[in-house]
This record gives C-alpha cells, structure tokens and sequence, in this order.
C-alpha cells in the first residue's frame, strides 16, 4: 500500500475507508502493539463507522480535515452517543492518522487537534445500609457453602478489598488477634486492613465448620476461600455468589463486589472518616481516585434532605 496509490484515488469516488490501509492498521494494533482481539475489533468498528459517514460525505477518509473529524463527532452526539463513546471513537481516529503519519500515507494528523467531550465519570453504585443488613443475613448458617459465602460478604464489605485480592487470600492472612487483614493489592502492593467482629466471627465459623468439608483432595492448603470443586476460590465464582443473593434485595440493580468495596468507602466517609485514610484502606495509590467517594456522599446527603427536611 503506497501513499501515492491512495491519492490517486479521488475523493468523490471514496466508498468509505480505504481496506489496505485498514488492514495496515489493525495488524500494527495487533502485532506491534501487541492489543486483544477485542481491542482490534472495537478499533476496526469505529473506523469502518467513519468511513461509512465520509462516504455520505463523498470524502475520501485517508485525506480527511479535521473539520470532518468534527462534523463525525458532532454527528455521533447528535445521534445520542454517549461521551465515553465519542471520546473513545476519536482516540481511534487519533491512532489512525498518526500511524498513516508513521507509514508516510500523510503528513498530519487531522483528529489531532480536535477537542473530544471529556468522558464523564459516573458516580458508583452504592448500597444502603438495611440492605447490607438484609444482603449479610442471606446466606444460610446451616450449610458450609452458606458459612463461606457469609464470611466472604462480611469481608467484602467490612474490609472493601477487591475480589481479586479477597480470591488470592490465605489462612495465614487474618490476624484474629490483631483483628486484621494482610492484603496484596494492584502491583503487588501489601496493605493491612482491619476487621470489625462481625466479619472476624464469620470467618471464625466458615474456618471450623466450613472450610474442612469443602476442602477436596489436592486442594491447595493455604487458600482461605474454596469454590465448590475444593479449589481456589475465583473471581467468577465470588461475582456469581455476589450476584444471585442480590438478585434477592434489589432484583432490578446490577450489585457486583465491587459496589460492597464503593459502599464500605461510602459509609466510613458518611460516618465522619477522613479522605486520606479511606484513601489507606483502599489502597489507592493517587488520592483523586478516592476523591469519587465524597461526591457520593454529599449526593447522598442532598436526597436525604429533599426528603426529610420541610423546607427542602
């Protein structure tokens, strides 16, 4: 594919983006760049997107302005993309040219410059505290997958660590004395993280009358959570768990494990801790991203006095 080729090809006889040089393309994302199929095939859908609308245009793609990048943009508002969408689908553009720029196909890049919504941030799900009480009291006490399930939640919510690092927990984890919890966490980072009774106690009675049953020959010893094949508890298997006792409490709502993580940090700032310890707790490297969490609190705050208060 030569640049020389694609500009004899007229413009008004473009019939959407060019194959070669999409193909150019998504091989240099996938081989060079070494990105996901998925990856690849989301950058393939925005493009082929754009070169469906430079077509209505009668425009060729590889020799566009940067005002067709924002008529394409402003298009896709218009048809009710969300920000997120648009943003993403400019950053496509953006890769594009410049790798057509590496590959001498043109000399500029036109998404360059072009201003892109910025992506809105949503505010995190987070769960009030009756139904916390009502989600903890689900699992039942008479059967070990109940046992570990319970224990599983009280963490989740008494210590909002994430799933993988409840998944990759060992026995030798919890401190009972000192009521804690050791955590390793994103880039092998280890934190401490300390546990009220209810979730010490849970894990009291999963590990005596729970653990020993559910533990299958092979099993790897120092796992503190099994899933029902006697092996490691994974990620999968605690977001399923998750996901059918919420179904319980609030069927129409999506409840992951990590809306207990956003509630536990929602509650402890409601209940009068400081940011920068919720930030140690969590293990959040750039106190920014805590920061989410004192804008749910005070939108919280705002329905509760529309409510509540006369004058609201």
């Amino acid at each position: 594919m030569g640049g020389a080729g694609a500009a004899r090809r007229p413009a008004a006889e473009a019939g959407g983006l060019d194959a070669a040089a999409l193909v150019a393309f998504l091989r240099h994302l996938g081989l060079e760049r070494n990105l996901s199929p998925n990856t690849v095939a989301a950058y393939r859908r925005d493009l082929e997107q754009f070169g469906e609308f430079c077509r209505r245009l009668r425009a060729d793609p590889l020799r566009a302005s940067p005002d067709t990048v924002r008529r394409f943009l402003a298009w896709l508002t218009t048809r009710g993309f969300a920000r997120s969408s648009v943003a993403r689908k400019a950053a496509s553009l953006r890769s594009f040219y410049r790798f057509l720029a590496r590959i001498s196909e043109r000399r500029d890049n036109p998404a360059a410059l072009v201003v892109t919504p910025k992506r809105g941030r949503p505010l995190p799900s987070v769960l009030k505290r009756g139904q916390v009480e009502a989600l903890l009291d689900l699992p039942p006490g008479d059967e070990p997958a109940g046992l570990r399930d319970r224990a599983i939640l009280e963490l989740l919510y008494g210590a909002g660590i994430r799933v993988e690092e409840l998944c990759s927990l060992d026995v030798d984890g919890v401190d009972f004395r000192d009521r804690r919890v050791r955590v390793l966490g994103k880039g092998s980072k280890e934190r401490v993280v300390p546990l009220g009774e209810p979730a010490l106690d849970a894990l009291r009675r999963y590990l005596a009358k729970a653990r020993p049953a559910m533990s299958a020959p092979g099993a790897p010893p120092a796992a503190l959570f099994y899933n029902l094949r006697g092996k490691r508890i994974g990620q999968r298997d605690v977001r399923a768990m998750v996901t059918r006792y919420a179904r319980e409490i609030a069927p129409a709502s999506r409840i992951s494990p990590h809306t207990l993580r956003h509630t536990f940090a929602t509650h402890l700032l409601e209940g009068g801790a400081d940011l920068r310890s919720v930030q140690e707790l969590l293990g959040h490297v750039d106190i920014g991203t805590t920061q989410i969490y004192t804008h749910v609190s005070r939108e919280r705050l705002r329905r509760i006095y529309e409510l509540a208060h006369p004058r609201a």
